[in-house]
């Protein structure tokens, strides 16, 4: 199975709270382009979609709404804002895929839980580095629980990047 980890869109630097940061118009760009790139490496829809509460989170998933083929389940979850813990969230994720056995999770987050959620997946490495609208491919082993970086991809790598 395919888990993506997706960091959020360029967020504009102030507001009332971190949680109501809203994309920059760079932003949105960003995300559209990796959304569009990203939909020509799924070769089925997303089963589910877990979408962090903050509003760069929401806006991001709303964009690549626009791009990629619905997913049959999206849910928000206030356990994957930048103040997650990896090591909970990964257990979490374990748990979910061993009851209802996706064959693809898209999880929209931020730094640093994306770095550390990938390094929980993939034992033995650093946590990445995510630039605004990167997103990991994590191939994922339910019966070894095991994972394995397939790549990460950020919108400045794209060919059609400027």
């Amino acid at each position: 199975m395919q888990i993506y980890i997706l960091r959020h869109g360029e967020a504009k630097p102030f507001a009332a709270t971190d949680e109501e940061r809203p994309l920059t118009e760079h932003g949105r760009v960003q995300t559209a382009m990796i959304a569009e790139w990203l939909q020509g490496q799924l070769t089925q829809p997303l089963d589910t979609v877990i979408v962090s509460p903050y509003v760069r989170a929401q806006q991001t998933w709303d964009v690549m709404g626009e791009y990629i083929s619905p997913a049959s389940n999206v849910v928000t979850d206030e356990g994957i804002t930048p103040y997650g813990d990896g090591e909970d969230v990964a257990d979490y994720l374990r748990a979910k895929i061993s009851v209802e056995r996706p064959e693809s999770i898209l999880l929209v987050s931020h730094l640093p839980l994306v770095g550390y959620l990938t390094s929980e997946l993939v034992l033995g490495i650093q946590p990445p580095v995510f630039s605004t609208s990167a997103v990991a491919c994590v191939e994922y082993d339910p019966d070894t629980e095991r994972g394995r970086l397939l790549w990460l991809q950020s919108p400045n790598r794209l060919p059609t990047a400027n």
